[in-house]
């Protein structure tokens, strides 16, 4: 039987022990467990402290914090074996296919859910599962820009790009023009997350397939998808990209081996000026780099279509098998909540694990003075996210694995290589039964 057969197999009988079994901590004590993928002792943990220190104030129920980063979804996995798992995960949107298939997650009745009525529709598609039934509270949303090193652009002399050709033209002066005024050629145009541990390679590609009018698998609706990966906006794009790595050279040195912790460095320590990412560093980098010396721009539309980027944020999971499932739910409530986004997005300060608010009744530009959020939700409104295939997670890493080998090897073609993922993703599309 092959590995993600006897996972498949595994799960069914794992959804089954589940049910009724104790959570983490909760049987013993009245305590809710809640786990975040955040690294112990960092701003974003501290942030959540802060949260579940609220709830318990606003609700009288004990909290536990566990924060986790490296290997959460093992650890989870471990937790579940044992049939402990926590009341409440806080975890990556496209992670809901995964848990669900596995049936850890218990279904939300939206219209129950107090404020779930004033939580954005877009948002709401990221807790929707393959059957179009909900499976979490959205809690955090982000949409993807171009961070740059604004002081970088103006030493060279060239204006924000506003094309995929101005911004190549960018990057490769940033590459050949000694930005940093240091006289030596050690600066890059992008830095980028292009390794393939959790998908990286995939995960950075998207934003540039989107706007390019590309994807990898579209959904032919009553739960079933097909796979677009060969699509000649999709080719587009990933050529655009290798292009980078392999023509111009301006991409910063070892990318094909690094993970996003490792680039948010290189782009720290001056090593490139152009960071496709997220807006959870801005506030890192505005502490580390100086805030005169970065500037957020949208990503700039294909040429052959957009705008769009990766939509991407934190859902509240409500786990299968708690035994306290009102206060599971009372924390979702307050999770979503103006008070509880409010606590989650931390103002300007580092460690916000709410990104952008899903709460309609939350103004961000009152919560944050630093303009630079505004290009950030502005992108929001063309944001595609991972669609609701029972598991996207081996989805994204057999594209990572392709798409980095695309940029590992120049003498690899883009088309060939995308014709053979398109063949991979629909035998990956069968085995999930969404073909």
């Amino acid at each position: 039987m092959s590995r993600r057969l006897l996972g498949i197999a595994l799960a069914a009988g794992l959804a089954a022990t589940l049910t009724g079994c104790g959570s983490g901590g909760s049987a013993s004590d009245n305590t809710l467990e809640i786990w975040i993928r955040q690294a112990p002792d960092s701003d974003s943990a501290k942030t959540a402290q802060k949260l579940a220190d609220a709830f318990t104030k606003a609700s009288g129920v004990k909290t536990k914090v566990v924060a986790l980063f490296d290997d959460f979804e093992t650890k989870l996995n471990q937790q579940a074996a044992q049939k402990q798992l926590p009341d409440i995960v806080i975890n990556d949107t496209a992670q809901l296919g995964a848990m669900h298939s596995q049936g850890w997650l218990q279904e939300v009745d939206k219209t129950k859910l107090a404020g779930g009525d004033k939580l954005s529709e877009r948002a709401w598609t990221a807790a929707t599962g393959s059957d179009g039934k909900f499976y979490a509270a959205p809690f955090s949303a982000q949409a993807f820009a171009l961070i740059v090193r604004k002081d970088w652009r103006e030493k060279v002399g060239m204006e924000p790009p506003t094309t995929w050709d101005e911004l190549a033209a960018l990057a490769k002066a940033f590459t050949d023009k000694d930005p940093d005024g240091n006289g030596q050629a050690d600066t890059a145009g992008f830095v980028i997350p292009a390794g393939t541990k959790r998908g990286y390679a995939s995960w950075y590609a998207s934003s540039l397939i989107y706007a390019n009018g590309g994807d990898f698998i579209k959904a032919g609706g009553g739960g079933k998808f097909a796979s677009t990966v060969n699509d000649p906006k999709t080719i587009e794009a990933v050529q655009y990209l290798q292009d980078q790595f392999c023509k111009a050279k301006s991409v910063n040195p070892g990318a094909v081996s690094n993970d996003t912790t490792v680039t948010h460095e290189v782009f720290e320590k001056g090593q490139g000026g152009i960071y496709l990412v997220g807006p959870y560093v801005l506030a890192r980098f505005v502490n580390s780099i100086g805030t005169d010396k970065i500037e957020v721009i949208p990503v700039p539309k294909g040429p052959s279509g957009g705008p769009g980027t990766l939509g991407e944020g934190e859902n509240v999971y409500m786990m299968a098998g708690s035994q306290m499932q009102d206060a599971q739910k009372k924390f979702a409530e307050f999770a979503i909540s103006p008070d509880g986004q409010r606590i989650g997005m931390n103002k300007d300060a580092n460690g916000a694990i709410v990104r952008l608010p899903v709460n309609t009744e939350v103004d961000l530009a009152a919560e944050r003075q630093d303009p630079r959020w505004k290009v950030f939700q502005e992108s929001y409104a063309n944001a595609v996210y991972a669609p609701p295939v029972p598991n996207w997670a081996p989805i994204r890493q057999d594209s990572a694995d392709s798409i980095n080998a695309l940029w590992a090897d120049c003498a690899k073609n883009v088309q060939t290589t995308l014709g053979e993922l398109n063949t991979k993703l629909t035998q990956e599309l069968q085995s999930q039964k969404a073909s």
